[in-house]
C-alpha cells in the first residue's frame, strides 16, 4: 500500500481510536491474559462492529489512508482486463469466464475491468464478475461504484466467501498483506511469540512461548530463521487462503498483486523490526497500538511460502514479476506516447498521464508490487504481462 505525504500534525482526529473496541480488547486481556498479535490484528481490522474494514469504506483513496493502483487511474484496470482477456483466449474462449476478485476495495478495479471488457463484445458476454467481500461497508461502497458507472448489462455478483467450481481467474490486489499475522522474535536458536498485554493504560508487546507449533514448522519448511534478535511476521492465514483458492478453482488462473519478498529477503538478518506498517490519513507508522480500529495494519507477503503452499494444493507456479514489468509488457506507455506524437496541443494531458504512469511503474512505489501467476488445468504458454518474468516453482 502506498502512503500519501504525512498528515498535518495538528489534526487531532488522527489520534482517535475505537473506544468500544479498545474496551472489549482490554477486558479480554484482563480476563484471559495476553492474546497473540494475530488475534489483536484480526480484531483491529475485521471486528464485525468496530474493525477498520467494517467501519471504513473511504480509506483507499487519495484523501484516505493509502492509495492502491486502481485509485491512481483507470489504466491499471484496463491493462488487467487486457491480461484477463488473453487468459480467456488461451483457454479457448469459453462461453463463461469467471473473474473472482477477493477484497475489491471500493470497487474501482472491478469497474475498470468491466468497462474495458466491452472493447471485445464476445469477452464481455462471457465475463462473469464475482466479488468476495467480508466487509459490509466495503460491499456497499462497491455497489455504489458499480451503480454510478451504469454497468447494468454486466453480470456481477457478491459473495461473503469464495464460491466453488471457478473457471477463469481468481484475482486479488493488495489483499494478502492485510491478513492478520503472528509476530515472532528469534532469541538464539529459539523463537518467542509477540503477544499483546495491557499495562499502564495501553497495549504493549509481551514475549511468550509459541502459541502453535505451526510457527516453528513454517520456518523449518523454509530452512531458515530470522536474524538473531530480529522480529518477523508469519502469515499463516495466507497459507489457508491459497488452499481455499486452489480448492475452489476448477480450471484457470490465480493472479495475485501484493507487496512482499522472497523468504530469504523477507527474513534477512538485517531486517530487525520486520515489515509491519500502519496507515492512517496518508501517514505511515509502525505502532499498531495507536488508533486501534481506525488505522490499517499490513505486513509484507512471503511469496516463497505462498508459491509452495499453492503447489502443495494443486496450483502450478507459472510466473512471477513486478507490477512495473507487468504493466510495461501490457503497453502502459502506448497511450501517452500517442498523445505526444499525434496531438501535441494536448501536452497538459500528456504530462498528467505520464505522472500517473510513473507512479504505477516506479519500483520504489507501486511498481514494486509483486505479481504472481499460478494456474490449474490451464495453458502454461507465457502470457503477455509476464513476457519478461522469471518462471520458477
Amino acid at each position: 500500500m502506498e502512503p500519501m505525504p504525512p498528515a498535518d500534525p495538528t489534526d487531532f482526529d488522527s489520534i482517535t481510536e475505537s473506544a468500544p473496541l479498545v474496551a472489549e480488547l482490554r477486558a479480554r486481556v484482563e480476563r484471559d491474559g495476553p492474546m497473540t498479535f494475530r488475534e489483536f490484528m484480526a480484531a483491529a481490522l475485521y471486528h464485525p462492529k468496530y474493525g477498520y474494514y467494517s467501519t471504513n469504506s473511504g480509506t483507499m483513496s487519495r484523501g484516505g489512508d493509502y492509495v492502491t493502483s486502481p485509485e491512481m487511474h483507470p489504466v491499471f484496470g484496463t491493462l488487467v482486463a487486457k491480461q484477463l482477456r488473453e487468459m480467456w483466449g488461451v483457454m479457448s474462449r469459453p462461453a463463461r469466464f469467471d473473474v473472482v476478485e477477493m477484497g475489491a476495495g471500493t470497487g474501482l478495479l472491478a469497474r475498470d475491468i468491466i468497462r474495458a471488457a466491452t472493447s471485445d463484445p464476445d469477452f464481455a458476454v462471457a465475463l462473469r464478475y464475482r466479488i468476495v467481500e467480508v466487509s459490509p461497508a466495503l460491499a456497499r461502497a462497491q455497489r455504489r461504484t458499480i451503480e454510478d458507472a451504469d454497468l447494468s448489462e454486466a453480470v456481477i455478483d457478491w459473495f461473503d466467501e469464495l464460491p466453488g467450481a471457478i473457471e477463469g481467474c481468481v484475482l486479488s490486489n493488495e489483499l494478502v498483506d492485510a491478513f492478520p499475522v503472528h509476530r515472532v522474535v528469534r532469541q538464539g536458536d529459539d523463537l518467542r511469540e509477540v503477544c499483546v498485554a495491557y499495562r499502564d493504560g495501553r497495549f504493549v508487546d509481551e514475549l511468550r512461548p509459541l502459541s502453535t507449533d505451526a510457527l516453528r514448522r513454517y520456518f523449518d519448511d523454509l530452512g531458515l530463521l530470522p536474524g538473531d534478535g530480529s522480529f518477523a511476521e508469519v502469515n499463516l492465514d495466507a497459507v489457508a487462503w491459497i488452499d481455499r483458492v486452489a480448492a475452489s478453482l476448477r480450471r484457470g488462473y490465480v493472479l495475485t498483486f501484493d507487496y512482499g519478498y522472497e523468504a530469504e529477503a523477507l527474513y534477512a538478518p538485517w531486517r530487525r523490526d520486520g515489515t509491519l506498517l500502519c496507515f492512517y490519513r496518508q501517514d505511515a507508522s509502525s505502532d499498531p497500538y495507536q488508533r486501534i480500529g481506525r488505522q490499517d495494519i499490513t505486513a509484507s507477503v512471503d511469496f516463497t511460502t505462498l508459491r509452495r503452499a499453492g503447489e502443495r494444493a494443486g496450483l502450478l507456479t507459472l510466473a512471477m514479476t513486478d507490477q512495473s514489468a507487468f504493466l510495461v509488457s501490457l503497453g502502459i506507455g502506448e497511450g501517452i506516447a500517442g498523445i505526444a506524437s499525434d496531438r501535441p496541443e494536448q501536452m497538459e494531458e500528456y504530462f498528467a498521464r505520464r505522472r500517473v504512469v510513473m507512479d504505477l511503474i516506479d519500483p520504489a512505489r507501486l511498481g514494486g508490487v509483486k505479481v504472481l501467476l499460478q494456474g490449474k488445468d490451464a495453458p502454461t504458454a507465457p502470457l503477455r504481462g509476464f513476457a519478461d518474468a522469471l518462471t520458477s516453482s
